[in-house]
C-alpha cells in the first residue's frame, strides 16, 4: 500500500448531515436558516451512543475549539445553541452517572485500577497489537481523530479552575502535549494529523464527520463536557488521570501492532512518543489527582465519576468497533477511501 501525506492537503470538511431532530435543528441555526424560532427538539432516550444527540453535541462544541468550516465565530455563544447543548448535557450525563460505578472508600491513587476493574470491556490496543488489519487500523484512526486532533484541549479549560499544587501538575501535563516541554517536542496533536497523512487518510479537522458513529463522537463529547463546565473540574482531572496512567500498557500495543502491520516509522511516531511521555505523566498525573483531593475531599467522588464515565464510553466504543469487525463490516458509518 502507497502511504500519502495530505498534511498539506486544502481544508475540504463541510458540515455533515442531520441525523435526526437535534442535529437538524443545530444545523439548521449554524447554516442560518433558523434563528431560534419554532420548538426545540427534545433529547433521545438512550444517550450514551445516541447518533443525533452527539452529532448535535460535537458540533456545539467544536463552536469553542477551532470552529466549523462556514460558520460564523459568532455562533459561538448563541443562546439557542447553548440551551439545546444543555439539554443533550443533562442527558448525556445523567446516563453516564447511572452506568458509572462507584468508589466510595478507595484511595485517590486507587481510583484507576480500582474502576477499570469494575468496568471492563474489550482491549481494542491488544486487538490491534495481535489481529487488525491495515483497513481496521484505518478505521481506527478515523474514529479517533475527532478527539486526538485536539488532544489536550479539552482539559486545558480546567486550568483556571484549579489553584495551587494540582493546577501546577495540570500545566506540566499539558506542556508536555503540545510540545512546549522541549525545543525539539511536537505538538501531540500534530504527530496524530502526521500518522493520519501516513496511512494516507485525510487528517483535515471535521472531513471525516459523517462517517464517524455517536460512539465515536462521545468520546470526544466526553472530554469537552468535563472540560467546559467549571462543577465537573475534578471529572474532567479524573479523565485526564485515566488516561495518562494507562496510556503506556496500550500505546505499547499500539506501536506493537503497527510494527506487525509494516507501517512507516512516520505513522509510528505518535504512539511512541505516547511511550515515553505518559510513564512521567501518569506519575503527575497521580500526584496531581491527590493533590485536588487533598485541598477538597469532596470532590473524589468527581475525580472517580470522571475516571469511571470514561471507562464507560471506551467499552461502548471498543464493543461497536470489535463487534462490527468480528461480523466483517465497517465500524464507520460508510466505508473508508481505500
Amino acid at each position: 500500500m502507497e502511504w500519502v501525506d495530505r498534511s498539506a492537503m486544502p481544508n475540504s470538511a463541510q458540515l455533515p448531515a442531520a441525523r435526526g431532530v437535534l442535529s437538524s435543528y443545530v444545523l439548521e441555526v449554524l447554516s442560518g436558516r433558523r434563528e431560534g424560532r419554532g420548538a426545540m427538539p427534545g433529547c433521545a432516550d438512550c444517550a450514551l451512543t445516541d447518533e443525533d444527540l452527539h452529532l448535535a453535541l460535537y458540533l456545539c462544541y467544536e463552536l469553542h475549539y477551532a470552529g466549523l468550516p462556514g460558520v460564523s465565530d459568532d455562533l459561538e455563544w448563541d443562546e439557542h445553541l447553548l440551551r439545546l447543548r444543555r439539554r443533550a448535557e443533562h442527558r448525556f450525563e445523567a446516563v453516564l452517572r447511572d452506568l458509572t460505578p462507584g468508589a466510595r472508600g478507595t484511595a485517590p491513587r486507587d481510583l484507576v485500577p480500582a474502576l477499570c476493574d469494575a468496568v471492563g470491556g474489550p482491549s481494542m490496543s491488544m486487538h490491534v497489537r495481535e489481529h487488525a488489519t491495515v483497513a481496521q487500523l484505518r478505521e481506527f484512526v478515523v474514529h479517533r481523530s475527532a478527539y486526538q486532533l485536539k488532544e489536550a484541549d479539552p482539559h486545558t479549560w480546567t486550568l483556571p479552575r484549579l489553584t495551587g499544587p494540582a493546577k501546577q501538575h495540570l500545566a506540566r501535563i499539558q506542556a508536555g502535549e503540545y510540545g512546549a516541554d522541549h525545543d525539539d517536542h511536537v505538538v501531540h496533536a500534530e504527530l496524530f494529523a502526521q500518522t493520519m497523512g501516513e496511512l494516507g487518510i485525510d487528517n483535515q479537522r471535521h472531513v471525516h464527520l459523517d462517517a464517524l458513529p455517536g460512539v465515536s463522537l462521545a468520546v470526544s463529547n466526553l472530554a469537552s463536557m468535563l472540560g467546559l463546565h467549571r462543577r465537573l473540574r475534578a471529572a474532567s482531572i479524573g479523565h485526564l488521570a485515566l488516561s495518562e496512567t494507562t496510556s503506556v500498557a496500550a500505546m505499547r500495543n499500539y506501536v506493537a501492532g503497527l510494527h506487525r502491520l509494516a507501517v512507516s516509522a512516520q505513522a509510528r511516531k505518535f504512539y511512541e512518543v505516547h511511550v515515553l511521555a505518559d510513564e512521567e505523566h501518569g506519575i503527575i498525573a497521580l500526584d496531581m489527582v491527590q493533590a485536588l483531593v487533598d485541598e477538597d475531599r469532596q470532590l473524589v467522588d468527581d475525580v472517580a465519576f470522571g475516571i469511571g464515565a470514561s471507562l464507560v464510553v471506551e467499552r461502548a466504543f471498543a464493543t461497536h468497533v470489535l463487534d462490527r469487525w468480528a461480523s466483517e463490516e465497517t465500524s464507520l458509518r460508510r466505508p473508508l477511501a481505500a
